[in-house]
């Protein structure tokens, strides 16, 4: 036997042999198992010894090349502890610090490419991505990702359905607008064929799981669920046709080297899920800005309750003295601004409303061939040139920041958009808020100057169907466990009077808690002037001087579409909120033990006035009893 034909046996059966390697969190709670078996990669995870994710597939094939299979390991390289500290201003913390394991597999394919799989274990999660390391000025085009997340059997799930591009009302969708299904079997088909969105919670083996990515740039397509799941595997799905710029492109394309996003799996008690910030944790560091620009805070709008005929410069004026009143930062005026007022009386409103402490966000539609929605201001921003003009012209009127509406989905082309509208407005300066839009991924530690997004159904839903407002306290309750678990969520909460033709099913209580309870970088509330007269001075004063930026946050209590309780501390003050998310009273013992024999102030619901105030005294065990009325709520404030 020559030496080539030795070299060449020993390949075959290096490339043959099986080959595993465990990672674990700094804590040793966490283990990932990397597997190279068949020449084919796959992971899987365990907490505490149990199995969270048995065997699921790594790779994705390329319009050049399958790294789905054929592949054989290059190289390991040793397990790095890895640190990361920054300061976020539209999350649950403002001061974070990051630490995870990362060991990196370096693989090639049948062809010799190369891939490495890059794997970062905290002791809240895993996560990974994709990166392929040589040089190529020729554009790459990845056709599937086969990434998997394989579930055991009986796991439950809480799920929202992707809606198919292009539906609904003035072919308005999808815009992550669909109702969580709570509690069901993992495998379920989703009800509809464009799968699930993130982020999307498991229950398997006493394990709480949160899937959703990050470090999405202009270089990839948004990701979703796939619609069918057999065997409770679920797999990673790319958009629809349709959800493209005008002419740009779908799935993923890129020159080389190219990083993927990464692929994250938070996991651990629901404690754990609800304190952890993976998604900004793996998302790109903030884009060099002055950040002075940079504020958050509470706004009035008009349009929630009074619609369309409420954008007109008396309204809006009411609305700027309202915010005023409130110690509100910001009051939004919406669609059709631009000739229901005009630029010139909006000047004149931005000069008045600084008189009173207040700034002005101006409503734009994203336009394109993508819907049918007439709203206007439409088709300024589709261009760089549009772009810097408009927001050039309202900067100088003293315009504080856009709200952008009715985007057209996940394509790679249509993330472009979004992320050179977020560049675009950091280099005037303006604040931007996403709506009818995708889930952020983290955008908001990278561009700073986005506050807050959409991707919700959202109280709006309230005001226009009576089913809306039925489901509302259970949707409520699963949303700080999925939707906003790591993106701030413009879900414009908190009605404490009453709203036009439809039944509230919650409690004034239950509103006022959303206040806190929902994370947004500016938290445009429902409420109007006329019904705030209604609500007693002591909540009128707790929402007068309520903190827009958290320091810290603390799970309490709850589990998803039934009951959530969660402190917030910002300076020397803790804030309490809980909301029952079911019609049935509920007696519950609240473990306050960092507030023991502390005093301070409650509002909750009573039988006979909107609201009721008392003293909130936490005994020396720190077990704090309370009742919850059917979907009521309360908070309560510590200094």
């Amino acid at each position: 036997m020559n030496l080539k034909s030795f070299q060449t046996i020993i390949f075959l059966l290096l490339a043959s042999s099986a080959f595993s390697q465990k990672m674990f969190s700094p804590n040793h709670q966490i283990t990932v198992d990397f597997s190279l078996k068949n020449q084919q990669a796959s992971y899987s995870v365990s907490f505490q010894g149990k199995q969270v994710l048995e065997s699921s597939r790594l790779g994705l094939i390329r319009e050049d090349g399958d790294f789905t299979k054929g592949l054989t390991l290059l190289e390991t390289t040793k397990s790095v502890l890895i640190k990361d500290k920054y300061t976020i201003l539209t999350t649950k913390k403002s001061n974070i610090t990051y630490t995870a394991n990362r060991q990196v597999f370096k693989l090639k394919n049948a062809h010799g490419k190369k891939l490495d799989i890059i794997f970062q274990v905290s002791n809240d999660g895993v996560a990974f991505r994709y990166f392929f390391p040589e040089n190529a000025s020729d554009i790459k085009k990845i056709s599937e990702e086969i990434t998997s997340f394989n579930f055991p059997e009986a796991t439950k799930a809480w799920l929202q359905p992707m809606s198919d591009a292009q539906t609904g009302w003035e072919h308005c969708h999808p815009s992550y607008e669909e109702f969580y299904q709570k509690n069901i079997l993992a495998g379920i088909i989703s009800p509809i064929k464009a799968g699930w969105v993130y982020p999307a919670l498991f229950q398997t083996n006493g394990t709480w799981v949160l899937l959703t990515e990050a470090g999405l740039d202009g270089t990839y397509c948004a990701t979703r669920l796939r619609a069918e799941s057999p065997n409770n595997e679920y797999k990673i799905g790319f958009p629809q046709a349709p959800e493209v710029f005008t002419g740009g492109e779908l799935n993923p394309q890129s020159t080389l080297p190219w990083l993927s996003p990464w692929r994250i799996i938070a996991l651990g008690s629901l404690k754990t899920i609800t304190e952890s910030t993976l998604g900004t944790d793996l998302a790109k560091p903030a884009i060099k800005i002055d950040t002075s620009f940079i504020q958050t805070g509470k706004a009035s709008w008009s349009w929630i309750i009074k619609k369309d005929e409420s954008v007109n410069f008396d309204t809006t004026k009411d609305y700027i003295d309202f915010a005023a009143k409130m110690h509100w930062e910001y009051c939004l005026i919406d669609a059709d601004w631009d000739t229901r007022i005009g630029y010139d009386k909006t000047k004149w409103l931005a000069d008045y409303a600084k008189t009173k402490n207040v700034k002005l966000l101006l409503w734009y539609n994203s336009a394109g061939d993508w819907n049918t929605v007439k709203y206007h201001p439409k088709g300024l921003l589709l261009t760089h040139e549009g772009r810097m003009k408009e927001f050039t012209k309202i900067k100088e009127m003293g315009i504080a920041g856009v709200k952008i509406d009715f985007f057209g989905g996940d394509g790679q082309s249509m993330i472009k958009y979004y992320l050179d509208i977020l560049e675009d407005a950091a280099k005037v300066q303006l604040l931007v808020n996403f709506h009818g839009a995708t889930l952020p991924r983290g955008w908001h530690r990278t561009y700073p100057n986005l506050m807050t997004a959409e991707a919700v159904k959202g109280f709006e839903m309230v005001t226009f169907d009576q089913a809306a407002a039925d489901e509302q306290p259970a949707h409520c309750t699963t949303l700080p466990f999925t939707r906003n678990a790591f993106d701030p969520m413009d879900f414009t909460p908190m009605n404490l009077y009453k709203v036009p033709n439809i039944k509230r099913r919650t409690t004034s209580a239950f509103e006022l808690a959303l206040s806190v309870v929902f994370i947004s970088g500016i938290q445009h509330f429902a409420e109007s002037p006329e019904g705030m007269a209604h609500v007693p001075e002591f909540a009128q004063k707790f929402l007068q001087t309520l903190p827009s930026t958290w320091d810290e946050t603390r799970f309490i209590d709850g589990f998803p579409g039934k009951l959530f309780v969660i402190a917030r501390k910002s300076g020397n003050k803790w804030y309490i909120a809980g909301i029952n998310g079911e019609g049935i009273n509920k007696e519950l013992t609240l473990d306050l033990s960092f507030l023991k024999n502390k005093k301070g102030q409650l509002i909750s619901d009573d039988e006979t006035v909107l609201l009721k105030e008392s003293s909130f005294d936490v005994p020396a065990n720190g077990q704090y009893k309370i009742s919850l009325k059917p979907n009521g709520g309360f908070v309560g404030v510590f200094e």
